[in-house]
C-alpha cells in the first residue's frame, strides 16, 4: 500500500491488557506463561500502574504485553474495566517518527486522541487512533526512547 503508514511503523510493540490488580496479572503472566517482567511504572498523566512483560531472552525489539491497573475508578482503564472487564485494552505500533506519523493518520482523515503526544512507558512518546477509526481498536502509536534519541 503506497499510502499506508509503512515508512514509519517498524513492528508491532505490544498489546495492552486492562487489569483490576497489577500484582496479580504479573504473576498469572510470570507463573503462567513464563513471561518475565522487565519494566513497572506508574503514568499519573494516564493514571495506570503499568508493567510490560517479555519472553525470557527478549532484548526489548519483540512484542511485549502491557498491563494496565487503574490508579482510580474514574481514569480511563478504571472506566474500561467498568465497561468491559479485564481484557485486551489495545494494541500498539512501534514507529520511527510520531509527529510524521502522526500527521499521516489525520491526513487520511483519523481522529488521534491527544493533540500532541504524550509521555509513555518508558519515556516513550504516544498517541492513539481513535477507534471509531480502527475498526472499534483502539491503536496505539509509540515511539521508543531510542528512536527519539536517533532522530534528533
Amino acid at each position: 500500500m503506497n499510502d499506508a503508514l509503512n515508512p514509519f511503523v517498524t513492528a508491532v510493540d505490544h498489546v495492552g491488557i486492562a487489569v483490576p490488580d497489577l500484582d496479580e496479572a504479573i504473576a498469572f503472566y510470570r507463573d503462567v506463561l513464563g513471561l518475565e517482567l522487565t519494566h513497572v511504572e506508574t503514568n499519573e498523566g494516564q493514571g495506570v500502574r503499568e508493567a510490560m512483560m517479555r519472553p525470557p531472552g527478549d532484548d526489548g525489539t519483540g512484542t511485549a504485553v502491557q498491563l494496565l491497573a487503574p490508579l482510580a475508578p474514574d481514569t480511563t482503564i478504571g472506566k474500561f474495566l467498568d465497561r468491559r472487564g479485564p481484557g485486551v485494552q489495545q494494541v500498539a505500533v512501534r514507529v520511527t517518527d510520531i509527529e510524521a506519523a502522526t500527521d499521516a493518520l489525520r491526513a487520511k482523515g483519523l481522529r488521534v486522541v491527544f493533540e500532541d503526544p504524550q509521555p509513555g512507558t518508558e519515556n516513550s512518546l504516544t498517541n492513539f487512533v481513535h477507534p471509531k477509526d480502527a475498526g472499534g481498536v483502539l491503536i496505539e502509536l509509540v515511539e521508543p526512547a531510542s528512536e527519539q534519541a536517533r532522530r534528533r
